[in-house]
């Protein structure tokens, strides 16, 4: 997540770099917003999502208002 980052994509999104991969994807349902990544990665990333949609929603909100958002489980 980047701060104060609701003027391009309005909804909230994660943004994913994966080797030489970048996606950006919504964090309500797991959409695909722009660019790509490997089939099998994305399926673990949306179930991460899933997982911890809470967490990033929370984040969500305090990144846009230019607050340090907490610390989530990593993808492993």
């Amino acid at each position: 997540m980047y701060f104060m980052d609701n003027k391009q994509h309005n909804l909230p999104h994660i943004h994913v770099k994966y080797q030489e991969y970048e996606v950006v994807i919504s964090i309500p349902k797991g959409d695909v917003l722009e660019g790509n990544i490997p089939k099998s990665k994305m399926k673990l990333l949306q179930a991460w999502i899933e997982i911890h949609k809470d967490e990033l929603i929370a984040n969500w909100e305090l990144t846009v208002s230019g607050e340090q958002p907490y610390k989530i489980e990593p993808l492993k």
